[in-house]
């Protein structure tokens, strides 16, 4: 089953929930985890990353936390999910150095996943961050899939 880790999760929730407040207003990781019931280690993760990557920028001392620096209409997806994760791939041979498949060299469907990876990818590469989770955010994902698996335009 394709699912997106949990980390991934977690910042969507977080910018969702940063984009939210006002612009001046500083969102701390505790405020996060009270709010949604999450973990604070893996979302002072997720943040610290996004901070690193210049999506959000933190601020320290006794008042501190994060704010959003980046127009999440610039960032998609597949971007957001390599941020956090580091890999975007569903199977091992879809990886280019596919070095956990033991049997690549002799497998029958190796063309078939690369090819299902590389639409996901194309698909989730259509979906910014914006339109996901504040477009969108509040009721059903309108039909961007054909059923050919790529994004429409």
């Amino acid at each position: 089953m394709l699912k997106i880790n949990r980390k991934v999760e977690y910042g969507l929730v977080a910018l969702k929930h940063i984009h939210s407040k006002p612009k001046d207003e500083l969102t701390s990781v505790r405020e996060i985890c009270e709010v949604y019931n999450t973990p604070f280690d893996p979302v002072a993760h997720v943040l610290r990353i996004l901070n690193s990557r210049g999506v959000l920028r933190s601020e320290q001392g006794a008042h501190g936390g994060y704010r959003l620096m980046s127009d999440l209409k610039d960032i998609n997806l597949a971007e957001f999910i390599e941020m956090i994760d580091g890999n975007l791939y569903w199977t091992d041979c879809s990886h280019e150095k596919h070095q956990k498949c033991t049997i690549v060299d002799s497998c029958n469907i190796v063309g078939p996943m690369r090819s299902l990876s590389d639409r996901l990818v194309e698909f989730m590469k259509a979906i910014s961050l914006w339109e996901l989770i504040i477009e969108n955010g509040n009721g059903a994902f309108p039909g961007q899939l054909t059923f050919e698996g790529l994004p429409t335009t």
